[in-house]
């Protein structure tokens, strides 16, 4: 279409730059990289190892606590074990944990290790001890626990054993604990 007459309008063509005097194109940015979705693949990640790692350190406590917590459900377990660790391994810190806490009187069977280990000195021998027969009498949270303390041992190739009738008073304080151990 023809510019009206009169007008400011050239009729002569457009003139262009030759292109070789054009300043260069500006190159085109690098593509960058995915910055936000890697921070939150990361944070995502360092969220998932925290979780775990607390997770890891709640079930160790648990395990720990179930592992070194001493068994006192019952009179006669905690008699067991308290026979177990007092003459057996003859370990009086962990014996410690199945007595009571306001002084037990465990004197007789104090007594009775002491003499079993000037036995062993005296005849070179080991001395061990075993236990059966339990019968418990409870009454609230008081309980007797009777059994039979077999000690046996191997002399001069000869085997020899022992049965004793023991009685132990045992309480409920934050668990069964034995507070007196007596010969029957």
């Amino acid at each position: 279409m023809q510019p009206p007459a009169g007008s400011q309008v050239s009729r002569v063509p457009a003139q262009r730059t030759p292109s070789e005097q054009l300043p260069p194109a500006p190159a085109a940015p690098a593509p960058q990289p995915p910055r936000r979705r890697m921070r939150t693949v990361l944070t995502v990640a360092a969220g998932v190892l925290a979780l775990l790692c607390l997770g890891g350190i709640a079930t160790a406590y648990v395990w720990y606590d179930r592992a070194s917590t001493p068994d006192r459900s019952t009179p006669d377990v905690v008699v067991a074990n308290y026979i177990q660790s007092f003459l057996a391994d003859r370990n009086d810190p962990r014996a410690s944990e199945f007595v009571c806490r306001s002084g037990a009187d465990t004197e007789e069977m104090r007594a009775l290790r002491d003499d079993l280990v000037a036995r062993e000195r005296r005849f070179n021998a080991t001395i061990t001890t075993s236990w059966e027969g339990f019968t418990i009498q409870r009454e609230g949270d008081s309980a007797n626990v009777e059994v039979d303390l077999i000690l046996s041992a191997f002399v001069d190739g000869i085997s020899q054993s022992d049965r004793q009738r023991w009685r132990f008073e045992t309480r409920q304080q934050d668990g069964w604990r034995v507070c007196k151990a007596e010969r029957s």
